[in-house]
């Protein structure tokens, strides 16, 4: 090319650009909440994995046979409790106490739906492009989904807050499924049969 061939080439001058950018227009209060809330997903996703294994693991067989059955693949079941996302993990959740007969809470399968319907937000919050607050502190995230929606509700400070209380709210109701059963929710230190004793 000539090289006067008419293109303006650029780069970004990044010693001009402002401190935290690019989220730099938000409040630090706003990324606080944001975090909370991610963070509070995540941990849902840890007390469901939680929960899987110990469903499956008070599980009671019929027979020998199918007790060694169920134990040489238990171990792909938990495997996939560490490594799926949301919405699958509360499927497997789902299955998981279906399965025991020793479950004692009714209504498990309004949990299932409140879990994945939280996914759908989970997957803004974490995934989306958070544009420029308006003057009320709210921030349309850029974000579409596989369906090809795209996200329209503005975003503040209050909203994350309501999804942080919510999504805490489903956490504590699942430990609650397992320790209603009279077991010890795992790696807590709360009343209870343990689900594992390795001792």
């Amino acid at each position: 090319m000539a090289e006067n061939d008419g293109i303006h080439r650029a780069i970004i001058d990044r010693d001009s650009l402002p401190a935290k950018w690019p989220t730099h227009r938000h409040a630090p209060e706003f990324w606080e909440q944001l975090g909370r809330t991610v963070a509070t997903f995540g941990f849902l996703e840890e007390v469901l994995g939680k929960a899987i294994f110990a469903y499956t693991a008070t599980r009671r067989y019929e027979t020998q046979a199918k007790a060694q059955a169920a134990y040489a693949a238990w171990l792909p079941t938990l495997e996939r409790a560490l490594t799926e996302t949301l919405k699958p993990l509360a499927d497997a959740y789902g299955k998981a106490v279906r399965d025991n007969s020793e479950n004692t809470t009714e209504n498990v399968g309004k949990l299932i739906v409140a879990i994945k319907e939280a996914s759908e937000i989970r997957n803004v919050i974490c995934h989306g492009s958070w544009r420029t607050p308006d003057a009320e502190g709210r921030s349309l995230p850029l974000f579409i989904n596989k369906r090809k929606e795209i996200f329209e509700t503005p975003i503040d400070i209050a909203y994350l807050h309501q999804v942080h209380c919510h999504v805490a709210e489903l956490a504590c109701t699942v430990v609650d499924t397992v320790t209603h059963m009279g077991f010890q929710f795992p790696g807590g230190a709360g009343p209870g049969k343990r689900v594992w004793n390795n001792e």
